[in-house]
């Protein structure tokens, strides 16, 4: 894809669908060109639309990204959160750390997981303490999150 500019302007106007469907060619155009549109485009009304865009800016897989991806660690809704933390797991950038440790805490517990997760693939030995937290999670599946987090600092 040589012209992202019709897809920048679908993610600015249009449907929810067409929105949507907007993200998700900027995200598979593999063009970091594209970050720019897409971080103006994450105060979305939609949630399914900002969810679309955190998925192509994981897709494009740029650090370049990562400061618009921790910005939506505080969307309202947890889809789209996670759907941050999970763009941020295939980036693998370790200065989103921090910002990814603050979910720890998050009433989510879809979240929850997501963020033990990021955590154990971004490898920063500064998360281990509140991985930690996580192991005292009332949800199992928190937990066993965290204990995977944790084994992989191990290795």
């Amino acid at each position: 894809m040589k012209n992202i500019a019709p897809f920048v302007a679908d993610l600015q106007a249009g449907s929810v669908a067409k929105r949507r469907a907007a993200a998700v060619a900027l995200g598979k155009s593999g063009m970091t060109a594209a970050i720019p549109a897409l971080a103006a485009a994450l105060g979305d009304p939609h949630p399914a639309v900002r969810c679309e865009i955190m998925q192509a800016l994981g897709r494009l897989a740029d650090s370049s990204a990562v400061p618009h991806l921790t910005s939506a660690l505080d969307d309202a809704e947890p889809a789209v959160r996670a759907a941050a933390l999970a763009a941020l797991g295939r980036i693998k950038d370790p200065a989103s750390a921090p910002a990814v440790a603050g979910l720890v805490n998050d009433k989510d517990v879809g979240v929850r997981i997501g963020a033990a997760v990021v955590l154990g693939k971004l490898g920063d030995r500064r998360a281990i303490g509140s991985l930690e937290k996580l192991l005292h999670d009332p949800f199992s599946e928190v937990r066993e999150a965290a204990e995977t987090a944790l084994a992989r600092f191990r290795k």
